[in-house]
């Protein structure tokens, strides 16, 4: 797990993986493959988390204006 855009970045180039993402539920960021659900298993259940994903080829930058952009417009997400 990564604890910034930056790092999600460098994760996804560094495994090939075409989406980075974070996770709102536990604060943290990753990359992913598209479609690939985030959460944690508990006793056996799946909970999935909610998430920010994201396109790789973007610069951290602009995926930090998107997610500011998406709070905003989603306050209570």
């Amino acid at each position: 797990m990564a604890s910034t855009w930056h790092e999600a970045l460098d994760a996804a180039k560094k495994a090939g993986l075409p989406q980075v993402f974070h996770d709102c539920d536990t604060e943290t960021f990753g990359a992913c493959r598209e479609g690939e659900p985030q959460g944690t298993f508990k006793g056996g259940v799946f909970s999935e988390h909610r998430c920010i994903c994201m396109p790789a080829h973007l610069s951290a930058e602009e995926l930090i204006e998107k997610e500011k952009k998406f709070r905003a417009e989603n306050p209570d997400w």
